[in-house]
């Protein structure tokens, strides 16, 4: 697989993950199986990297959803650009921000970048299926079937924002999340397509 100068910085990456974490820690988490455990997911009370790390796994739970979006899309006509659609969803996640104390222009900043994201992988399925249809998929996904799990992760990412402001506001958080990134990058097995939209995701997480 051809790497794209986005996937080698998040490998080389795996060199400061060491430093950060430090010993075994580092090591464990760098050896950890391709089904990644429900508890990783789950918004984590700890280190600065316990916090960041649910972000990042959290984003490519979502990106995985647009294999499927652009599969039940395919071949319709329907555009994966949908205005109407994503600002349902910012106005959502502002709510939900709102409700469970989280800074909504913040929780926003940080879903446009994760819907940007998706559309990343959306465009580049549809390119390769129309440059050969073969790997086109021969079944269509139900969209609103879909729909209901990004709207699950975007529930459990609006709560890991909430979760924390001290380290996406920390001098170090770059690092930490170029880290959290490598491991879920290896965790989930993630080509390099996916891990191009991963960064893509997580470009505002970092920052007041």
């Amino acid at each position: 697989m051809q790497r794209t100068s986005s996937a080698v910085r998040f490998l080389t990456a795996g060199a400061l993950t060491a430093v950060l974490l430090g010993g075994a820690g580092a090591g464990q988490a760098a050896a950890a199986p391709a089904a990644v455990p429900a508890q990783r997911t789950a918004v984590a009370h700890g280190t600065p990297y316990d916090l960041l790390h649910p972000l990042a796994d959290l984003s490519a739970q979502r990106l995985a959803t647009a294999d499927l979006v652009a599969a039940a899309k395919y071949g319709t006509g329907s555009p994966i650009d949908d205005p109407a659609r994503e600002k349902q969803v910012l106005d959502d996640v502002a709510r939900q921000a709102r409700e469970v104390g989280a800074d909504p222009e913040v929780t926003v900043r940080i879903f446009r970048d994760q819907i940007e994201a998706n559309k990343v992988v959306q465009r580049a399925l549809h390119h390769r299926w129309d440059a050969d249809p073969s790997q086109a998929p021969t079944e269509r996904p139900d969209l609103a079937e879909v729909r209901k799990e990004i709207n699950r992760v975007n529930g459990e990412l609006v709560r890991a924002i909430a979760a924390s402001p001290s380290a996406r506001t920390a001098p170090y958080c770059g690092g930490l999340l170029t880290a959290a990134a490598v491991h879920v990058r290896h965790d989930r097995q993630l080509d390099a397509l996916h891990t191009v939209a991963l960064e893509r995701a997580l470009r505002s997480v970092c920052g007041a």
